[in-house]
């Protein structure tokens, strides 16, 4: 290829690539600005009762029975909807913001485990509630839980000599049977659906456990934002990271710890089965297609809320579970990117 064509093809790919920046931005934005709003609504129907927020929360539900008009539907007039709608808007957010570390460490399976010691967490709570007449929320129970079976797994993984993926599959094969048996124990004590905590169920998202999604993430969001550089390095070379000193045990634990914090907010729409297809399918999607860390995490969060929209949209049409919905849609969006990437594989810059 001469000097001119080169530089000429050069000259071309510039404005691609600046469109294709801007184009990662506009969606960004739009995603934080549809976050923002969700999390506004929350706190909006926390504070309903306030003089200047009952104001608020009314021109809002009146918002909602406009767009039921406008699309023909029974749906956006009820606040249970707009919760649950929330809480899918932001695990679109932070589910792919964890998992595109997590993918890229090869330990997708962390989120699989992570998610049935949650499980276990609603088991101790239903059988909490049963023998004592607690009235707390089982999502705090399970976070307590989730958090302290993440602890586990890295202090196993540290600690013993075998492969890396064993001690997680203990766990995740240990918790799960745990939660099993106390379920069948507690059987009938208490009127629970546990099925909408295991595969997803839009009526399982209550008030305090939209508020207690919006807290979390809000939580990693910072946490992220906080430690990004820290946890790029450990990414991409863990080695390099503990011969600069950097406390590689210490990064890791806070991974698996916001890794437990997603999991425990997610399952209240996708379910135990399903939570971790989110931490994946959108950064494996995204993955075909950025050419960049960064931008990877962009697109994954972009193609989190597709999917989330997406499965919203197939699960209140016809009636189906919104957990299934979700990551159906998010698969069919990895798929789109395999054909339209060409290429099965791409290799990523560390870079921005």
């Amino acid at each position: 290829m001469s000097e001119g064509s080169a530089a000429a093809e050069r000259g071309t790919s510039r404005p691609d690539r600046g469109l294709r920046r801007t184009a990662e931005l506009v969606g960004i934005g739009v995603t934080a600005l549809v976050a923002a709003v969700m999390l506004g609504f929350v706190l909006l129907y926390w504070a309903r009762d306030l003089p200047v927020a009952s104001d608020l929360y009314a021109a809002f539900r009146s918002l909602g029975r406009g767009m039921d008009a406008g699309f023909g539907t029974n749906v956006f007039r009820h606040p249970i909807m707009w919760q649950s709608m929330a809480v899918g808007v932001l695990v679109g957010v932070v589910a792919p913001l964890v998992g595109s570390f997590l993918v890229h460490r090869e330990m997708a399976l962390i989120g699989e485990t992570l998610a049935h010691t949650a499980f276990a967490g609603v088991a101790v709570g239903i059988l909490l509630t049963a023998s004592t007449g607690w009235s707390g929320s089982l999502l705090l129970v399970a976070l307590v839980v989730g958090i302290l079976g993440a602890l586990a797994v890295q202090w196993l993984t540290e600690r013993t000599d075998a492969y890396g993926d064993v001690p997680i599959a203990i766990m995740l094969s240990g918790s799960f049977a745990v939660g099993t048996l106390i379920i069948s124990y507690g059987d009938g004590l208490t009127g629970v659906n546990i099925q909408g905590y295991l595969f997803g169920n839009l009526a399982v998202v209550t008030p305090e456990g939209a508020r207690l999604m919006g807290a979390l993430s809000l939580i990693v969001v910072a946490g992220v934002a906080l430690t990004y550089k820290q946890l790029l390095f450990i990414t991409f070379d863990e080695q390099a990271a503990r011969v600069a000193q950097l406390n590689v045990t210490g990064y890791n634990t806070l991974l698996v710890v916001l890794t437990a914090v997603v999991v425990v907010g997610a399952m209240q729409v996708l379910g135990v089965i399903l939570v971790a297809a989110m931490l994946v399918v959108p950064v494996a999607a995204a993955s075909q297609v950025a050419r960049s860390f960064r931008e990877t995490m962009y697109l994954a969060v972009i193609f989190g809320q597709v999917s989330v929209a997406g499965g919203f949209a197939v699960s209140i049409g016809l009636g189906l579970p919104s957990g299934g919905s979700i990551v159906v849609t998010a698969i069919a969006v990895y798929l789109a990117t395999v054909v339209g990437s060409g290429s099965s594989v791409r290799a990523i810059s560390s870079h921005g």
